[in-house]
């Protein structure tokens, strides 16, 4: 394992060499760690550089979509016996689809098949460089437009949104038992029926343990 992370690790100095251009090194919006940041603030970079961030993150959605659709290419990326070459051929073939590649997502993937694919884009550096903030709210059943739509006008009047645009999405999980987990950003909003019971039960418990009785 410690010998496969230093192999990850000593490509990143390649990749962000291979993309270097004597322009100024944009600010990356924020900061993201681990071995996948690295790669996504990299690319950031060198895309932004260009003026290119636009083009580059189509086409990672595009073969990030394809990906998620059809078996045959998860496969074929994660087979280790197939050559590199064939494998850049094949995923270069797949994005021309939909039009040219940038020559910036040829270089990503051309350093990243030696190691690992990283097939989803930067979202979260892409969302920052917006000014766009993820508002995900977890409810036990799906909720309509509507409510959705109260839900976030009401919090970006809020300081919660930092002046930010909010992506809002619904997650739907029937264990929290009614009631909301709003999640903006990195803060959180815990109003859920599970939560609260749990909040009953400790209380309950120390009253009980407390009883000298």
């Amino acid at each position: 394992m410690a010998s496969r992370f230093a192999r990850l690790t000593a490509t990143v100095p390649q990749s962000a060499r291979a993309y270097a251009t004597p322009a100024k090194a944009p600010k990356v919006p924020v900061t993201l760690f681990g071995l996948n940041g690295r790669y996504a603030t990299a690319l950031y970079s060198a895309a932004a550089r260009k003026n290119a961030l636009e083009q580059v993150e189509k086409d990672l959605k595009q073969l990030s979509v394809i990906v998620s659709k059809d078996k045959s290419v998860q496969a074929l990326l994660e087979n280790p016996t197939i050559n590199r070459n064939n494998k850049l051929q094949q995923v270069f073939e797949l994005l021309q689809k939909s039009g040219k590649p940038d020559a910036i997502t040829k270089n990503l993937f051309e350093t990243l098949l030696r190691t690992v694919v990283l097939t989803k884009p930067p979202n979260e550096l892409m969302s920052a460089h917006r000014q766009e903030l993820p508002l995900v709210i977890t409810s036990s059943k799906e909720l309509d437009k509507a409510t959705l739509n109260k839900i976030a006008d009401a919090l970006q009047k809020s300081s919660l949104a930092e002046g930010k645009k909010l992506l809002v999405s619904n997650k739907v999980k029937s264990d929290i038992l009614g009631g909301l987990l709003v999640e903006i950003g990195d803060k959180s909003i815990d109003l859920t029926v599970s939560t609260k019971l749990a909040k009953l039960n400790k209380v309950l418990t120390d009253v009980t343990h407390s009883d000298p009785s």
